[in-house]
């Protein structure tokens, strides 16, 4: 068995389409009105359909799990995050741990956490 996709519910498809592409290069791979697969297997669910399918409330910012991205040159990300979405709420911008890695935290436009690192030398941990 494998993980196939992961799943976030969001409020505007399209607009969660375009961010999606515009910060992380994700493209459309189907289109099933309301449900929506992205490269990367990152799939968008509209709120109204998926809030239905669970009879449960969606809460934004609920900090339960978060999208990672590693990204080499995280300095020109950060300042392309700002250009192109200036109004972003962050948890934190960019920062340094203390074992070296540089991460920045923020809420796409419907409130899941994201996180973007550079790359963690995994070998040393095998």
């Amino acid at each position: 068995m494998r993980l196939k996709n992961i799943l976030i519910a969001v409020d505007d498809i399209e607009r969660s389409k375009q961010f999606y592409h515009d910060l992380f290069g994700l493209d459309m791979v189907l289109d099933n009105d309301g449900n929506m697969i992205l490269t990367e297997g990152l799939v968008l669910q509209e709120k109204k359909i998926w809030g239905n399918f669970l009879e449960k409330d969606i809460i934004p910012e609920n900090n339960a799990c978060e999208l990672y991205f590693e990204e080499r040159d995280i300095e020109a990300f950060a300042q392309k995050l700002e250009k192109l979405y200036p109004s972003i709420k962050y948890v934190n911008r960019l920062t340094t741990h203390d074992w070296g890695q540089k991460v920045i935290r923020f809420y796409d436009p419907d409130g899941n956490l994201i996180e973007v690192g550079t790359p963690v030398d995994r070998s040393e941990k095998l």
